[in-house]
């Protein structure tokens, strides 16, 4: 078993909070992670899966049964299937406030999952767990986690053509169930064909009038497809960062697919040397240093891109309370340069630790007094800690 980097923090919250929430996408390693928590905390546990008919019985009067179990902790997986759950818990909670209660398990943020915020405020703490990051598994394994992707099942499978078939199968159970069940209600034709277009406009400016007439639907249904993809952590909407200078900005976000093995299936790349040699191999590396980035770095830091009308790009940037501290730029190229755009966007965003970050360098070196390239491990082990 692959150790997951929130295991302790997991750990420690269960001692303080009578609820915890490990939220993520389907298949990211919920499941496994929680079992492997109970076996850790100081007190019994009982673990309900709200798939399982046995399971959902046993929950006919869920007062009785849960308050039977007081004192153990109580594992709810897939909990967004039964949201009538949170107002029973709370009200337990309230007449037996003890930590490490419940630990419940959703492939949906909070937001869709709205009868959990708004019963348990105050009662619960979210945790996000991605699929793997590449502080979770050994450096040897790095290449392979941006080609096959960071969902375990994709990760840990060595047969290319069991991999596909497996991706192709989650794509499907999204579209045809999960995504309906959360509330999506539409033709799973339609959402198949939007989920591969969003697929081609990786790493690009979101244009919804574009994807509006491209697929024959109102802008509105374009912005509520994206609204669920990005609460069931399936995209990302990364927006720009806005400053107070004399510059025409980019007002739209950028739009990623979360996790590059499924961006893979979908673009019909299964190796890496099929990696190498498309066309998407720049914008591939660009989302997996993004959401590797974005995963590992402390939570008070928030991440955006910087554009202007006039070209000036940088691909990442990162601050805290509003402030730029980094700007990082994403090369695929094995001998980068500094270019007039990253040094404009440097004069205007006033970042004193700048990055270009490569697949792969023999060690870190300086272009410039204030520019430092690096390889994606370097940088997160020996870089982002700092910033």
């Amino acid at each position: 078993m692959i150790t997951r980097s929130l295991t302790d923090d997991i750990i420690k919250y269960l001692n303080h909070f009578p609820a915890v929430a490990i939220i993520g996408p389907r298949q990211a390693g919920k499941t496994t992670l929680a079992k492997y928590i109970a076996t850790k905390i100081k007190k019994e546990s009982t673990y309900l899966d709200l798939e399982r008919m046995e399971d959902l019985i046993k929950l006919n009067n869920p007062a009785a049964y849960l308050e039977k179990r007081k004192d153990e902790c109580v594992i709810l997986d897939e909990i967004q299937r039964r949201p009538e759950l949170f107002p029973e818990m709370r009200s337990l909670i309230d007449r037996h406030r003890i930590p490490g209660r419940f630990l419940i398990l959703g492939s949906a943020g909070p937001a869709l999952m709205r009868q959990s915020s708004e019963s348990l405020a105050g009662r619960i703490v979210y945790v996000e767990l991605t699929p793997f990051t590449i502080t979770e598994i050994g450096e040897k394994d790095i290449e392979n986690l941006w080609i096959r992707g960071g969902f375990p099942e994709s990760f840990l499978c060595r047969d290319e053509k069991a991999r596909s078939k497996w991706q192709n199968s989650f794509i499907s159970t999204y579209i045809e169930r999960d995504l309906p069940m959360l509330g999506l209600i539409t033709s799973t034709l339609q959402l198949s064909t939007f989920f591969r277009m969003v697929s081609g406009i990786q790493g690009n400016i979101l244009n919804v009038q574009a994807l509006s007439r491209s697929l024959g639907v109102t802008a509105t249904t374009i912005n509520r497809y994206l609204d669920y993809l990005e609460k069931s952590f399936l995209i990302r909407r990364l927006s720009p960062f806005y400053m107070n200078i004399k510059k025409r900005l980019v007002k739209s976000p950028k739009i990623y697919l979360r996790d590059t093995g499924i961006l893979h299936s979908l673009l019909g790349i299964s190796s890496a040397r099929q990696l190498w040699d498309n066309i998407n191999i720049g914008v591939s590396w660009e989302s997996f240093v993004i959401e590797q980035v974005i995963a590992i770095m402390d939570k008070d830091m928030q991440a955006w891109f910087y554009r202007t009308h006039e070209g000036t790009e940088c691909d990442l940037l990162l601050t805290r309370a509003d402030k730029p501290v980094a700007s990082i730029e994403i090369k695929i190229s094995l001998v980068p340069k500094r270019t007039k755009s990253m040094t404009h966007s440097i004069k205007d965003l006033k970042t004193e630790q700048n990055f270009i970050i490569v697949p792969r360098c023999d060690e870190s070196f300086k272009i410039s007094e204030n520019i430092t390239v690096c390889r994606l491990k370097d940088f997160v082990d020996n870089y982002l800690p700092k910033i």
